[in-house]
């Protein structure tokens, strides 16, 4: 993840995971690609606060979570982390019972594995979005249908490239297409083009993120309200801002935003929670390898 969303994706997929996990005892080790750049306050931070990824064949790692970043090459294999991506796409194949490819990470990995391009988007698609169950799968088993899923992307793999190459839907939107998929590559890999694991607010801190980025003259389009997100009253006042950020387009003029109201139905949390303590169990009592006593998971790459 970018410095800035570090934290905050460390303490959405840790919370999430210890409210799914039950019983099921959770080791979290945190890891960085040595070629993502930062600053150096959060280096600094990731030294200390980080297990070495060179580690990582020692640990007996059960589950590997890779998260997405904002990219920042015109194409990801131009992407200064993409041969340490690959690696540890590689590597998880044998060395993990199943891992979560999330956003990005997803796009990079199918395009790694089986050569499936990302295509972009007229309009960035940021929402809540009601998503339907279409497979049978341990992952979504109980899953309610549909399922409210936050998404925040600018690119899509689209269903037909997906499946004839092999990957299985397993939840998908009539309006933005697939939420997420598998395939078996020895290794369960599960993949999200969505964010599950979203808190309540990190829709809204990413859409005034691109209201300021658009007013201080780093993106050309403002930026479009998430849909399914916000309630009717807030919607209007957000529209009648952005008709005026247009013509008045200034930095200060995001000090004068309207407050704003999240709409009473999300409920994006008990489908997170589903999904992972589903992902959890699998790791737990996959067959294929001896019970063991303790979960080790890698929240972030």
């Amino acid at each position: 993840m970018p410095d800035a969303a570090l934290q905050a994706t460390e303490r959405q997929f840790m919370r999430l995971l210890r409210q799914a996990a039950g019983d099921i005892r959770i080791d979290f080790h945190c890891f960085s690609l040595p070629s993502v750049r930062r600053a150096q306050p959060t280096q600094g931070r990731v030294d200390v606060q980080y297990t070495d990824i060179a580690e990582i064949d020692r640990l007996d790692i059960d589950g590997l979570i890779v998260t997405g970043a904002e990219p920042n090459a015109a194409t990801l294999p131009q992407e200064t982390f993409w041969r340490d991506l690959t690696d540890i796409i590689d590597w998880a194949k044998d060395h993990t019972r199943s891992a979560i490819w999330s956003c990005l990470a997803a796009h990079a990995a199918v395009l790694h594995l089986d050569g499936v391009e990302r295509k972009r988007i007229e309009t960035k698609c940021s929402g809540i979005y009601d998503c339907l169950k279409v497979s049978d799968h341990w992952l979504t088993a109980s899953l309610p249908s549909p399922a409210k899923v936050a998404h925040s992307r600018l690119n899509e793999l689209r269903t037909e490239d997906l499946t004839a190459n092999g990957y299985r839907p397993l939840t998908l939107s009539p309006q933005i297409g697939v939420d997420s998929f598998a395939k078996d590559f020895g290794s369960q890999f599960i993949f999200f083009q969505g964010h599950p694991e979203y808190e309540a607010l990190s829709l809204e801190r990413e859409y005034l993120r691109d209201i300021s980025r658009f007013l201080s003259g780093e993106r050309d389009v403002y930026p479009g309200i998430p849909v399914g997100y916000f309630d009717a009253e807030t919607e209007q006042k957000l529209a009648a801002f952005a008709a005026r950020a247009q013509t008045e387009r200034r930095p200060a003029l995001s000090t004068e935003l309207p407050d704003r109201t999240l709409r009473e139905d999300l409920a994006t949390g008990a489908v997170a929670t589903a999904l992972f303590r589903n992902w959890l169990e699998y790791l737990a009592n996959d067959a294929r390898f001896p019970r063991v006593t303790h979960e080790h998971l890698t929240p972030g790459a």
